[in-house]
């Protein structure tokens, strides 16, 4: 078992966003698991809301088992990855767990800081965020130009106009079918009734 990423680590971020420790404090002596194939880590929940790396035969009371798939999902937080991740245990615990997993964020610039001073940290993280925000707005503007390119230029793909116009057509038939077909009951039932008369 690795006990890496360690809780030193965690509670340096957890320390960062302060309010984050007097909601793990509720669940003091609580083990969470994590399993990443083929790592696993466990940490219990201390008094003041930081963690202590638990020993691997401990009995634990939240375990989440992570493919490693999802790793890059979870990065860009991907809520639908939240979803493929495998529970057990207890519910309130994985619920605080997942709500930190949302919204804890990293104080780059301060711990940059220490080596490079306030101003150039600062610049260095502004720099990064564009950078990124600058990548995600390139795939974003790729996938919009790959899908019209798909349905524009070259239908691959139905316009969603098209899907609702032929879904409406669809509907009205069967409902057609539906009105044919009791239509035909009541003159069958018709007939029937005329022959018996006529036999009587």
């Amino acid at each position: 078992m690795f006990s890496l990423p360690t809780a030193d680590a965690l509670n340096h971020l957890l320390t960062q966003n302060s309010w984050a420790l007097a909601r793990l404090a509720r669940f003091s002596g609580k083990i969470a698991q994590f399993d990443i194939a083929p790592f696993s880590f466990s940490y219990t929940i201390l008094e003041d809301g930081t963690l202590q790396n638990s020993d691997s035969s401990a009995s634990v009371d939240a375990r989440c088992s992570i493919a490693p798939s999802l790793l890059p999902r979870l990065a860009i937080r991907d809520e639908k990855a939240h979803a493929e991740i495998d529970k057990e245990g207890d519910a309130a615990l994985l619920a605080e767990i997942f709500f930190l997993s949302r919204n804890l964020r990293w104080d780059a610039a301060e711990d940059l800081s220490r080596f490079t001073g306030d101003i150039a940290s600062e610049r260095i993280v502004e720099t990064a965020k564009a950078t990124s925000q600058q990548l995600c707005n390139s795939v974003m503007n790729f996938s919009q130009a790959a899908t019209e390119y798909l349905v524009e230029e070259r239908p691959l793909l139905a316009k969603p106009q098209h899907v609702s116009a032929f879904i409406l057509q669809v509907d009205t038939l069967r409902d057609d079918i539906a009105r044919f077909e009791h239509r035909i009951k009541r003159l069958s039932a018709s007939q029937s009734y005329t022959e018996d008369k006529k036999q009587l």
